[in-house]
């Protein structure tokens, strides 16, 4: 039977429930009667503190609070690439097939299509050892790239039956593995917690180039695989469009665009262009190979925070195939603006600015969960992602404590300049200003 309280308070997106002794922080659960998500971020006796990402309106004490028993996670498997989430990773093109244009508070839908047929050719026998971050097998999931379904961290053992090859769902079984706590099954679908970060075997050193195609950045600011890099910049000095031009000419082979908080003309332009746009060295979509996470900013604040996690999540998941993974978030000043209102409803001591204490140490770990590492498996294999976040500093001002505090964490400034953008001089990032600390370990 699943734990259920009754909510006591409710302040904006921040919702307190009573009578929920035995739920675990980070729980995800369903608040009210229309069952909205929210995700437990504190816990004080038995009452809990919960964030909700939807719209809050109507709800009020009394209501049912039901905890779902596991925390807030994304679903990972065929099915990804091309799509369009939001922040806590429905399929938004989904949603509105089914209830139109706007997602209405409490809809749910699986992030992966339960009833779509994968052709699945298996690379893994009977009787075979097997261990976390082994290959199961390939599926050609876009013409641009094969999906190669892991076999989940902690799932080591001896193969006890392998399906032969065929078409499947992603929640069909495709192995049995015998492990020392019996049989698992596995299917092309995993599940991961969108705040703990993959395990890998090691991060090695970045030292081959991102080419971004864009000349000012190759050639004096360079960014490597697993690199990170901030895009600091005032209003119209063309972050969102950087970023656009990054995720049409990197070569990497996965970009993961996550539109957070940014307003709801930048991010439907990204919905209206990429579909139209090819792949520069296939002449493929170049949907084929993105995921787009929308959380725009007239939709719920709490969810940018998931957002973040959610794309970083997706992206670990190709790193572990072996990918180099290319994340754009846009912009991670709105991120913070979401803990800002989030920590002032807690009423926790605010740090500079009114933001949290802890802001440092939240982006830190973003940033962290970027890199070029050898992944787990009997066979090793070496990916990457490389994070580069926008900053939007308020009037342009780079020791505001977003900026500050990116620029400790990441490697390379392109600061864009004011003065460029009004001389319409694309991409303005300031020669001066910006540096890069990969440099040295590229210029061979």
């Amino acid at each position: 039977m699943p734990l259920v309280g009754k909510i006591s308070r409710v302040a904006g997106p921040v919702v307190v429930a009573k009578h929920v002794l035995g739920a675990q922080m980070y729980e995800l659960v369903r608040v009210g009667e229309m069952g909205l998500i929210g995700e437990i971020i504190k816990l004080e006796g038995e009452n809990a503190t919960i964030q909700v990402y939807e719209e809050t309106t109507g709800l009020k004490p009394g209501e049912k609070v039901e905890c779902t028993g596991g925390p807030l996670s994304a679903e990972l498997g065929p099915g990804l690439l091309g799509q369009i989430f939001d922040g806590v990773q429905r399929p938004l093109t989904t949603i509105e097939a089914t209830a139109g244009p706007f997602v209405r508070r409490g809809v749910s839908a699986p992030a992966l299509n339960r009833e779509k047929k994968w052709p699945f050719t298996p690379s893994l026998r009977s009787g075979e050892k097997v261990e976390g971050g082994d290959i199961l097998g390939t599926v050609q999931e876009t013409s641009l790239l094969t999906h190669k379904p892991l076999v989940p961290p902690g799932a080591s053992g001896r193969v006890k039956e392998a399906s032969p090859e065929g078409a499947y769902t992603v929640k069909d079984t495709i192995a049995v593995v015998e492990t020392e706590k019996g049989e698992e099954k596995l299917s092309l679908m995993q599940v991961w917690p969108v705040r703990n970060p993959r395990p890998y075997v090691r991060k090695v050193l970045s030292d081959v180039p991102l080419l971004t195609g864009q000349r000012v950045i190759d050639a004096f600011f360079p960014i490597a695989k697993g690199g990170t890099a901030a895009i600091p910049g005032g209003f119209g000095t063309g972050k969102t469009i950087l970023q656009h031009q990054l995720a049409q000419w990197a070569d990497a082979d996965i970009i993961i665009y996550v539109g957070c908080g940014e307003r709801g003309n930048e991010m439907s332009e990204v919905l209206e262009r990429f579909p139209e746009l090819k792949d520069p060295q296939t002449g493929h979509p170049l949907m084929d190979r993105t995921i787009l996470v929308a959380n725009v900013s007239n939709m719920p604040i709490a969810a940018r925070e998931a957002s973040i996690y959610t794309g970083i999540t997706m992206g670990e998941y190709f790193r572990d195939m072996g990918y180099d993974v290319a994340l754009m978030a846009d912009s991670t000043s709105r991120w913070a603006e979401a803990l800002r209102e989030i920590s002032g409803r807690l009423e926790e001591m605010p740090g500079e600015e009114g933001y949290p204490a802890y802001l440092a140490g939240r982006l830190s770990e973003f940033y962290e969960r970027g890199g070029r590492v050898e992944s787990t498996g009997t066979e090793r294999r070496v990916g990457s992602i490389s994070i580069v976040g926008a900053v939007s500093p308020p009037g342009g001002d780079f020791s505001e404590p977003v900026t500050v505090n990116t620029l400790r964490t990441v490697k390379v400034f392109w600061g864009l300049d004011e003065d460029l953008a009004k001389r319409r001089h694309f991409p303005a990032i300031n020669w001066l200003r910006s540096y890069s600390l990969y440099s040295d370990s590229l210029e061979d």
